[in-house]
């Protein structure tokens, strides 16, 4: 009758030991606080990007509903607000509304993005059937041509500020103001 032996090899327990395991953490743990505030940085930076996509597309939507109804179509940005904004008929008829579409606050925007305007005072763009940007609508004041989206709770160099500038046919561009104005780079103002 055989009888089988243990060897050495299979009497050692196989697993970390508790000492092992708080190495472990410990390493993972100082790894975390070091990628923290770059991962902070990357959230505040996406919500400049959402804010300012956002507001493209509003004056984008704007634009195709005045070439689609042959009519006058309003963006409205109040200034108290950070990206809120709301497209409307400028003459409400039955088949042209007051408000079309809205964006609230409260949708995916953030309190710490700011919106500044060129001109300041300037709440409006008002687009014509052709999709053009009305230079200095009636009753309303001179449209702005540009918004900087921005978040004043980074550092000037860890912001990545966003341009939006609104031509007078009615293009709208996003564009990056860190970049060198020379180059290739379509991001680039």
């Amino acid at each position: 009758m055989l009888v089988a032996k243990k060897t050495e090899a299979q009497s050692i327990q196989k697993g970390f030991t508790l000492v092992e395991l708080m190495i472990a953490v410990s390493i993972l743990s100082v790894l975390l606080l070091m990628a923290l505030p770059t991962y902070q940085e990357m959230v505040q930076n996406s919500l400049i990007r959402g804010a300012a996509e956002s507001i493209q597309v509003g004056l984008q939507q704007a634009r195709i509903e005045a070439i689609r109804r042959n009519a006058r179509v309003q963006f409205v940005m109040p200034v108290a607000t950070n990206s809120a904004w709301t497209i409307g008929c400028v003459t409400v008829a039955a088949d042209c509304p007051a408000i079309i579409t809205e964006r609230k606050n409260s949708e995916g925007s953030s309190s710490a993005v700011t919106v500044t305007r060129t001109p300041a005072a300037a709440t409006t763009v008002v687009f014509d059937g052709l999709g053009a940007v009305l230079a200095s609508p009636p009753a309303l004041t001179v449209p702005f041509t540009r918004l900087v989206v921005d978040n004043p709770n980074l550092a000037a160099a860890d912001s990545r500020e966003l341009r939006i500038d609104l031509q007078q046919g009615g293009n709208v561009r996003i564009c990056d103001p860190n970049l060198p104005s020379t180059g290739t780079d379509p991001r680039r103002c």
